[in-house]
């Protein structure tokens, strides 16, 4: 009862959003899940990260559709010939929204807020570095604060990156969400109120939509904003209708109540591939959905009892009844649409007699584990509950017993990383098109506590290559090392790959120019609706 009232509250937020909006062009994105605040550097999960999005930019941005790294708020950078300093020309004249708490802004943009924003990461003694925890996972798992020497304002509209390397994916990096540009200003302001609080659950930014209102568990409003550098948006006000269920949302599209809705149910595709209302794109996905072990907890730590489960896992049987066909069974860490994918190494075969044997070998028997599961969908994992079902009747039959274990999505996430788990369900979505931002799930770096290598597996020869690719120009160079990392790893078996998925995304034909995000955002700037 209790969810089907729930739905119910759903459907008549959304239809009393529509009614309000009549008088504007809205359009409405039925998104999976409530952010857990709205700023992207202390987050990790794409619900939180896109629920974010509308109101930011970067230094550099993502050309919407691709992962081309074009201009965002630096109108142009230099590197210099050593790979050590990149020089920003800031944009001039850009503005900063205000706040829906009665802040507006005095100045527009500069080289202050730059400063501002990373250093809040990076320096302990910054007065909002431990405001909302302080746990900025994307700064310190891109290796941020190794990585940079120092970052200085040479003027107003000048910033000057230092770095202690050369690292060939840094500008890739520098266009993900850890590098969203906020306002010193507004940070001030909060601070003097003796709110700072509300910096990261009232979100002031220069990007194309202003903040209006955040309903938790219901709605999100934004509204175009008048003074966005860039020109404003082609629609008055954009909507995030919070719909958990994947059915619910398929509803709300038939009925007209959303425009563009994230990770239908397999089972659907075909129907809305008939429906004449809705256009289906898709997109081979830039994902990895997997089963860490976590290597700090015996029998894990040894090599054959992680290959053993490799071999228990009957992956094709995932991908018929999970994926659907909307995918493909994963050899590697990285998709093979993804640069440096090496198709020479041997993957693992599904025999139940080999796990067992294996198993023995190691001095293992009537293990007990758990085995935890997403309690949303993802691009990568459509259906985590089943999966985790269909991998506990797997590993009965080779002796090992699993509890199925969950938590409410971002509690799931902070154990995990904690490394609260023995196995546990998880996946990734690539952030820039860099193979770094695959492989560094399974570096050091990463198995940290609150890191996000989930198997806490560190193994030296991984991490070396890991870090001598990054100082590499030579993409030829680099390729040879991934590889070489992509066959010490599934030897390792730390993790179980299961599948790279297909990306399916709903969208009304009202809607016009919405492209797919091979990163897995959602991006609505650019778009446009009929009235």
């Amino acid at each position: 009862m209790k969810r089907i009232t729930t739905l119910a509250s759903a459907l008549l937020v959304s239809t009393m959003l529509a009614a309000g909006a009549a008088q504007a062009k809205t359009l409405v994105y039925c998104s999976e899940g409530s952010p857990e605040n709205f700023t992207p550097a202390l987050n990790t999960t794409g619900t939180s990260l896109d629920a974010a999005r509308p109101v930011f930019n970067q230094l550099v941005e993502f050309q919407r559709g691709t992962t081309n790294v074009v201009p965002g708020l630096a109108e142009s950078y230099k590197v210099s010939p050593d790979g050590l300093v990149i020089t920003f020309k800031l944009r001039k004249g850009v503005k900063f929204h205000s706040g829906v708490n009665g802040f507006t802004p005095t100045r527009d943009f500069n080289a202050d807020d730059v400063l501002w924003s990373f250093n809040r990461q990076w320096k302990e003694d910054h007065p909002y570095h431990k405001i909302s925890g302080g746990a900025f996972d994307y700064f310190n798992d891109m290796e941020m604060p190794a990585s940079l020497k120092s970052i200085e304002k040479v003027d107003d509209y000048t910033v000057k990156m230092t770095l202690n390397a050369p690292n060939a994916p840094i500008l890739a990096n520098l266009a993900m969400d850890f590098g969203t540009i906020e306002s010193a200003e507004y940070a001030k302001y909060l601070l003097d109120k003796g709110t700072p609080e509300q910096f990261d659950q009232i979100p002031v930014g220069t990007g194309p939509f202003q903040f209006v209102d955040y309903q938790k568990d219901a709605v999100i409003r934004f509204k175009a904003f008048d003074g966005y550098w860039g020109g404003k948006a082609k629609f008055d006000d954009l909507v995030y209708a919070i719909t958990p269920d994947a059915t619910a949302r398929y509803a709300k599209m038939k009925a007209g109540e959303c425009h563009v809705m994230g990770y239908p149910n397999p089972a659907d595709l075909e129907a809305m591939g008939k429906d004449k209302s809705i256009t289906l794109m898709k997109q081979a996905g830039l994902n990895i959905g997997y089963l860490a072990m976590n290597v700090k907890k015996p029998p894990f730590d040894k090599k054959e009892v992680r290959q053993a489960i490799n071999i228990a896992i009957d992956r094709d049987s995932i991908l018929k009844e999970v994926y659907q066909g909307a995918g493909q069974k994963a050899k590697n860490l990285i998709p093979p649409t993804i640069w440096s994918y090496n198709k020479a190494v041997k993957d693992y075969e599904y025999s139940p007699e080999k796990a067992k044997a294996l198993l023995k070998k190691a001095g293992v028997k009537d293990l007990q584990s758990d085995l935890w599961w997403m309690p949303v969908q993802r691009p990568y994992n459509p259906n985590a509950k089943r999966m985790a079902e269909m991998m506990q009747a797997d590993l009965a039959k080779v002796g090992i017993n699993v509890k199925l274990v969950s938590y409410e999505w971002g509690e799931y996430r902070k154990r995990l990383q904690a490394g609260e788990h023995q196995m546990g369900l998880l996946g990734w979505t690539g952030d820039n098109g860099d193979p770094d931002n695959f492989f560094f799930l399974l570096g050091c770096t990463g198995a940290r506590e609150g890191g996000q290598n989930i198997s806490k597996w560190c193994d030296k020869k991984f991490e070396d290559k890991l870090q001598q690719a990054k100082k590499l120009s030579e993409k030829a160079d680099r390729t040879k090392l991934y590889e070489e990392m992509q066959v010490i790893s599934k030897e390792e078996a730390p993790i179980v790959t299961i599948a790279h998925s297909t990306v399916f995304e709903p969208v009304s034909k009202k809607v016009s120019d919405y492209k797919v995000s091979p990163l897995g955002r959602h991006d609505f700037y650019g778009v446009d609706i009929a009235e």
